[in-house]
């Protein structure tokens, strides 16, 4: 299943996408490890993560580039809805016609900010690569329960600080995973303690940003 996934996905970026610039990555091996193993090995590393996703039915993934995590995760995961949010519109369009061509259709791409959406489900939403956790954080709108997965790097604990969370946010996760061919990974995952009320939702949507749709609309 995963050597299918991964001949699959190099044969369109090599062939048909070659000009698209989706991954640097174009050797069977390193891609099998840095991208594909990369983004599905949290979920079996963690007994606690496991257990958040076999009760997830949305899963984000924000700055998907070229569909990592999403794809690998929809595809083993055909069962769940997937959602990618991504901020050049070219990659965003091209993923999604990958994830056609390649019977993944459970996945929806869009050119999207995540701070636009109200996630007015429970989901799961994750990030890699992509800025630090104390400017992502705030960016996430909701009422329900939503957890969020950070793709890091092994010295991430050198780099930030999750010391400013307080009452808002609790760390449910920190695992540093071993990757072949990398220097690793290192997984966190946080849970909203508070959420925004109704009161607060509308008047987020009327006075702060007239561009926000609800997560229920794009699914």
């Amino acid at each position: 299943m995963e050597n299918e996934f991964c001949t699959k996905y190099l044969d369109l970026v090599n062939g048909e996408y070659a000009g698209i610039n989706l991954t640097r990555i174009n050797s069977y091996e390193d891609f099998y490890n840095k991208q594909y193993r990369d983004s599905i090995i949290p979920f079996e590393e963690s007994k606690i993560l496991e257990k958040i996703y076999k009760n997830t039915k949305i899963h984000i993934d924000v700055g998907f580039g070229g569909g990592f995590p999403l794809l690998p995760m929809a595809y083993h995961n055909p069962d769940k809805k997937y959602l990618g949010f991504e901020a050049r519109g070219k990659k965003a369009k091209v993923v999604g016609e990958i994830a056609q061509k390649m019977g993944i259709n459970n996945v929806k791409t869009y050119h999207q900010r995540y701070e636009n959406v109200y996630l007015d489900q429970d989901c799961l939403v994750s990030f890699k690569a992509v800025s630090t956790v104390e400017n992502l954080l705030p960016g996430i709108i909701t009422d329900k329960t939503v957890h969020v997965l950070f793709y890091k790097g092994p010295n991430f604990y050198e780099l930030e600080d999750l010391d400013w969370l307080g009452n808002q946010w609790e760390i449910v996760e920190e695992k540093l995973i071993d990757i072949p061919g990398t220097e690793g990974r290192m997984v966190i995952v946080l849970k909203n303690k508070t959420v925004l009320r109704g009161t607060m939702i509308r008047d987020f949507t009327r006075n702060k940003n007239k561009n926000i749709v609800s997560l229920s609309k794009l699914l």
